[in-house]
């Protein structure tokens, strides 16, 4: 445990250097540009770092901490007394809905640009994180139905290419029962890289990663977009709440109708809900005008 925080806090101090902060951490009076001198040890900016970030409640972070650059969705709101703080913000409010849509002979293409524009990104701890693949979107361009994710998992991260494990299969199965195949529609995940041992995002990861996320909604336009757990649901819609007040109701996402579902993994971890599942996209259906195919 003390071995993986350690590797945790390490990945902290080398997401800050790879945006070009070497200065990030000071202790003493404040110098040329307000930036105090006399660095300290990396021994003691782990521990402050741990103090920051990764400890909860916060704690009081040591007095002339200065934080010069920080991911987008923390915000600092005393770097005296070390309270921090992270926003949910609506994919509605993240950005103004562009003007006119991409034409879709050239999504695709604009589809490549963005996936070159993230490169090998090291832009948040998931980098650091025993990341193989990035992971970054799989389906139609043209798509009218987008499915949105947690994020990556063990095959995933080997393939790149989102929803291809046992979850996947079972997403394949749900799409097929809607009357669709998997090349009709368009999947990806709040996050693009695979957060260690499968856990949740971190509110740093997601924020960070849903840029990108974003401009991939724009450029495809969905009709409908389900969001599959609450971990989905809770970044595009800027929203905390259980998954039972949100479902079985429209909501609205870069203007698209957006509905909200149970996750894969979890209905094979609960085959129970499998039938309140199909309810949600039976709903989308209705929404979209498709019919299940005739049984054999």
């Amino acid at each position: 445990m003390e071995a993986d925080r350690g590797v945790q806090l390490r990945a902290w101090v080398e997401y800050y250097r790879d945006l070009g902060v070497y200065d990030f951490y000071r202790r003493g009076e404040a110098g040329e540009g307000g930036i105090a001198s006399n660095p300290a040890p990396e021994d003691e900016v782990l521990e402050i770092v741990q103090s920051a970030v990764v400890a909860s409640p916060p704690v009081a972070v040591p007095s002339g901490l200065v934080a010069r650059i920080r991911p987008p969705d923390i915000s600092v709101v005393s770097t005296t007394s070390g309270e921090m703080a992270t926003r949910l913000v609506s994919f509605d409010s993240l950005a103004p809905l562009p003007a006119s849509s991409v034409p879709i002979d050239q999504r695709a293409a604009a589809l490549r640009a963005l996936r070159k524009e993230i490169g090998d990104c090291t832009r948040c701890p998931l980098a650091y994180a025993g990341r193989k693949k990035i992971v970054f979107g799989d389906g139609s361009p043209g798509a009218r139905l987008m499915f949105v994710g947690e994020g990556p998992g063990a095959d995933e991260d080997a393939q790149g290419v989102p929803f291809v494990g046992k979850a996947g299969q079972l997403l394949n199965n749900m799409i097929s029962a809607m009357g669709l195949q998997r090349e009709d529609v368009y999947i990806a995940n709040i996050v693009k890289c695979r957060p260690p041992g499968n856990r949740v995002p971190e509110p740093v990861e997601a924020n960070t990663c849903s840029q990108f996320l974003l401009k991939q909604v724009d450029i495809i336009r969905p009709q409908v977009i389900v969001a599959l757990g609450s971990t989905a649901a809770t970044y595009l819609l800027g929203v905390k709440q259980s998954l039972s007040g949100l479902r079985g109701r429209w909501h609205s996402c870069r203007g698209a109708k957006l509905a909200v579902t149970y996750h894969p993994a979890f209905l094979l971890r609960d085959p129970r809900q499998k039938g309140e599942a199909w309810k949600d996209l039976q709903m989308v259906m209705a929404e979209m005008g498709l019919k299940s195919p005739a049984r054999k």
